[in-house]
């Protein structure tokens, strides 16, 4: 489902002013989120989310990309390498952000010559994944990005530090250009986006943790099943301890004949009888197993399953959609976090695309800068009154990316074709139905039946004459 509905951009504008750069910024936050590989990075935040509760992502600026020029990334985060503040539940309430990284101590030296004479031991205090391959830190260092706010003229600036045990490496306090904070936005550059949420923290719980419970009786009652079906399949005997039937011989199934010693009495040998498993088992074990399906929403129309002469695309949509309510809560929650970092990357162009930038755009290519993202002076009567900055809202909508959704959508298409809401002389009442429906593309269709409406009416004014 998450795939399914990747979100898509839609930048609006507070002011009818700014309608034109909000248009430019709708075309060009794709853009910029295909540079970073958002897809692959939403794949993989998802596939974190699920497991471990949590996704989370950061917006920085780069100033190694483009060449040295500098540009937006967008990339996920370990949870387990950033630390906050102790019982919030926004990580923008937190004092301070910690965000802790291993580094080659040879790479350190490279990327920072005659700061370090001597880099700091082994890393300690980061947590490890148990993993099957051994890794080895003894050649690593720990670098810390240290995000901080401060109040200045009624506004938070954002600051930061990078250190590296007790050596400074960067303080955007001691930066002349950083005087109105690292980041102008003042938010720390990190969105975490929580799965089932918990008080006193930001971060969630996920799947794991929800079904743990359930996979762990359905496992033991499995084992019980499996061990019981063995025991049936493989026949095992009594034998007298004086008995004239050679073992060896009657254990080999190779063994076309078993010799005998003496007579064969029904006493020699007697086959264990294995009772049959109770149905209570089986029972249980089917409960269990539907529990777990409607704990966690996999249903067999959420899979693409259909029964009961089920195939009409348009009919296994429906089931489908009817089988994800569970997600939709959940897809939800990442449109949030998406829409702010959608916000984040734009107060990063306001700042820093200070010269015009090429981009390749749905349809053709664009050109780019900040300058009309830049506060204005506002004057009335030729008097000064205050600045203005263009303010901008992002609106996340679903990319429907199932073949079944496409399957409905041409299927409805072709219904209304069908139903004459495409002649022109049917126009009032297809607009008057179509008033009182809801899908995707339904402005479209509106302005198409308008439109042949208008030809054709000219088209009578013509041959009236």
């Amino acid at each position: 489902d998450a795939m399914d509905n990747i979100p898509e951009p839609s930048v609006l504008p507070r002011e009818r002013s700014d309608e034109e750069c909000a248009k430019q910024l709708s075309l060009l936050l794709p853009a910029i989120l295909d540079r970073c590989g958002y897809e692959k990075l939403y794949r993989d935040g998802w596939w974190y989310k699920l497991k471990n509760g949590s996704m989370c992502q950061a917006v920085l600026w780069d100033p190694e990309l483009e060449n040295g020029r500098g540009d937006i990334a967008v990339k996920n985060v370990d949870l387990l390498n950033l630390f906050w503040e102790p019982g919030i539940n926004d990580i923008q309430d937190s004092a301070n952000l910690f965000y802790v990284t291993l580094w080659d101590k040879d790479k350190l030296r490279a990327s920072y010559p005659g700061l370090f004479d001597s880099v700091p031991g082994e890393a300690v205090s980061i947590a490890k994944y148990k993993t099957d391959d051994m890794t080895d830190d003894s050649e690593k260092a720990e670098v810390v990005d240290w995000y901080y706010k401060r109040k200045a003229n009624g506004r938070n600036l954002l600051h930061y530090c990078r250190f590296c045990g007790e050596k400074v490496i960067y303080a955007s306090e001691d930066d002349e250009s950083c005087a109105e904070g690292f980041y102008a936005h003042g938010r720390y550059p990190f969105v975490i986006d929580p799965l089932f949420t918990q008080e006193g923290t930001p971060c969630g719980f996920g799947y794991i943790d929800v079904m743990r419970d359930a996979q762990t009786y359905i496992d033991k009652l499995s084992q019980v099943v499996l061990e019981h079906t063995v025991q049936m399949s493989r026949k095992r005997y009594f034998i007298r301890q004086n008995s004239a039937v050679n073992e060896a011989e009657f254990a080999d199934m190779r063994n076309r004949f078993v010799h005998v010693a003496g007579n064969l009495g029904n006493d020699d040998i007697r086959e264990i009888k294995a009772e049959p498993l109770d149905s209570a088992v089986m029972s249980a074990l089917s409960f269990k197993i539907d529990e777990l399906k409607e704990t966690s929403g996999n249903r067999d129309f959420s899979q693409g399953s259909t029964s009961g002469g089920v195939t009409a695309a348009s009919a296994i949509a429906a089931l489908q959609e009817a089988g994800s309510k569970l997600s939709r809560d959940m897809i939800k929650g990442t449109y949030y976090a998406f829409e702010e970092v959608c916000t984040l990357i734009i107060e990063l162009v306001r700042q820093f695309y200070d010269s015009a930038r090429q981009f390749r755009i749905t349809g053709g290519y664009a050109e780019f800068d900040n300058r009309e993202m830049l506060s204005r002076e506002v004057s009335m009567f030729g008097v000064t009154i205050g600045e203005k900055k263009p303010v901008f809202d992002v609106v996340c909508t679903a990319a429907k990316k199932s073949p079944f959704s496409k399957a409905a959508q041409n299927e409805l298409a072709l219904q209304l074709f069908k139903l004459g809401f495409f002649k022109p002389e049917m126009a009032a009442e297809a607009l008057g139905c179509l008033d009182m429906m809801d899908f995707e593309g339904k402005e479209s269709v509106e302005r198409i039946i308008k439109e042949g409406a208008s030809a054709q009416g000219k088209y009578d004014e013509n041959q009236n004459r």
